[in-house]
């Protein structure tokens, strides 16, 4: 046991040189710096803000069948009788940004309603008041002016363009306050001419559709004169004009859109309703289309067979397209960037990036199992990953996540990868000194066999 113990000591004290473990320094490795930064969000958008484009897949991997056009028929049709107008292709809705809600301002032309109460106690004060407020129970409209205000006798003008109506109610009051009366009205407005629609076109009363204290939407704007006297709705377009812009939407989405998808309209709106296709004309040509369906029947089955075989041909192509790649791909022709895993990883390999989207550090680790929960340090996970310019690597950057927390995880879900970056986990302290041990134990076995003695 004496030689054992010796020997034990002689080999442990020289285990430096009986196994190297491998570990990141923050030290300049040949001249060049290294950077050890520890995963934080502000660090991992520094680092993912380097440029890297994803090597794209080829087109075959986009194009879902050939782009060919009907293919001609052979078949000669007879000459039509009569050349009739091209019929409309499907008009694309062109809508107007969301009008904003906000609540309707007094402007000038609208009628504003003023109402004294029918209040006894109130009889002498408001008896003061001429005109509109001589009398309980009167009610009288006024004009907003040019100047935005209404005058009042024994009042004064009182400014209300510009305002709501419970403002307005507010000016009012003041105004009365100031001429030591004791106010004691109703206001309402009585009409609207500030605010506008126009509508025009193939409606039956072409006019102006006002806007009042509740929102006027499109089709109602339609209805207010007359509705459309169009033949078919399905060829009628409704164009809106509205801030220099113009919108379009088919007439039969305005009456089947409801709820939030209505167009809301805003003052100094113009509508016009507009036919692009008139019904009543195609009569002869859908009267020749019956006579000549016959004589097209024959062609349009010939041509139907030679577009299909054109279809199963360009299919065919697109198929041996994307399995030549496939087979270039694992024969490493085509060209593909890698990240490299190492350390107590369950796997030594490199990782390929995948084509036309990034990767991240988890998409890494755990493509191929992850790491070794009994022998990886979870504290040291590391991507190693050298700053290029046109002289060469100018600074290697290490970025450190530590996993014994399993929330920072999710750094490695953000953090994305870059070709030729190095993924290096460091093992535990106590698998290095198993290591340590295990390659020591023959050493041991032989040092005592040589000195035991054997009798």
């Amino acid at each position: 046991m004496k030689y054992i113990s010796v020997a034990i000591a002689l080999l442990l004290g020289g285990c430096g040189s009986a196994y190297i473990s491998p570990k990141v320094h923050d030290e300049a490795v040949g001249g060049i710096p290294v950077h050890v930064q520890l995963m934080t969000p502000p660090v991992i958008a520094e680092a993912n803000a380097s440029p890297y484009t994803p090597l794209p897949l080829p087109k075959a991997f986009y194009q879902t069948g050939p782009g060919a056009a009907m293919p001609p028929s052979s078949g000669a049709m007879p000459d039509p009788a009569l050349l009739p107008e091209t019929r409309p292709t499907q008009v694309m809705a062109q809508l107007p940004p969301p009008a904003p809600d906000v609540p309707y301002r007094i402007g000038v032309g609208d009628v504003v309603l003023l109402a004294t109460t029918d209040s006894a106690a109130s009889a002498n004060t408001v008896g003061q008041l001429t005109g509109l407020l001589v009398a309980q129970s009167k009610r009288q409209g006024y004009t907003v002016q040019d100047d935005g205000a209404i005058a009042i006798p024994d009042v004064g003008r009182v400014k209300l363009a510009g305002m709501t109506l419970e403002e307005a109610e507010n000016a009012l009051f003041q105004a009365i306050v100031a001429k030591q009366m004791t106010p004691s009205f109703s206001l309402e407005i009585a009409e609207f001419h500030s605010k506008q629609v126009s509508v025009g076109g193939a409606v039956r009363t072409p006019g102006v559709a006002p806007i009042t204290l509740t929102p006027l939407y499109l089709d109602e704007a339609l209805a207010a004169v007359g509705g459309v006297t169009v033949t078919d709705q399905n060829y009628a377009i409704v164009r809106l004009y509205r801030g220099g812009h113009l919108y379009q939407v088919p007439l039969k989405d305005v009456f089947a859109t409801k709820g939030n998808e209505r167009i809301r309209l805003q003052n100094g709106d113009s509508i016009f309703v507009d036919t692009e296709y008139d019904l009543d004309k195609a009569q002869a040509y859908f009267a020749e289309q019956i006579q000549l369906s016959g004589a097209k029947t024959q062609a349009r089955q010939q041509a139907l067979a030679e577009l299909n075989a054109q279809v199963t041909i360009a299919q065919s192509q697109l198929t041996a397209a994307r399995a030549n790649f496939q087979a270039r791909l694992t024969l490493g022709a085509e060209p593909q960037d890698y990240v490299y895993l190492t350390g107590e990883v369950s796997k030594q390999s490199r990782f390929p990036l995948p084509y036309a989207r990034q990767a991240s550090l988890a998409d890494a680790l755990y493509s191929d199992g992850g790491f070794s929960n009994v022998t990886a340090n979870p504290r040291q996970v590391y991507v190693i990953r050298a700053e290029q310019a046109k002289g060469g690597v100018t600074g290697i950057s290490v970025y450190q996540l530590d996993a014994s927390n399993a929330v920072n995880v999710i750094m490695a879900t953000r953090f994305e990868l870059r070709p030729d970056d190095v993924i290096f986990i460091a093992e535990q302290p106590i698998t290095k000194w198993s290591r340590v041990i295990s390659q020591l134990s023959p050493t041991l076995v032989g040092a005592t066999v040589n000195k035991v003695k054997v009798p």
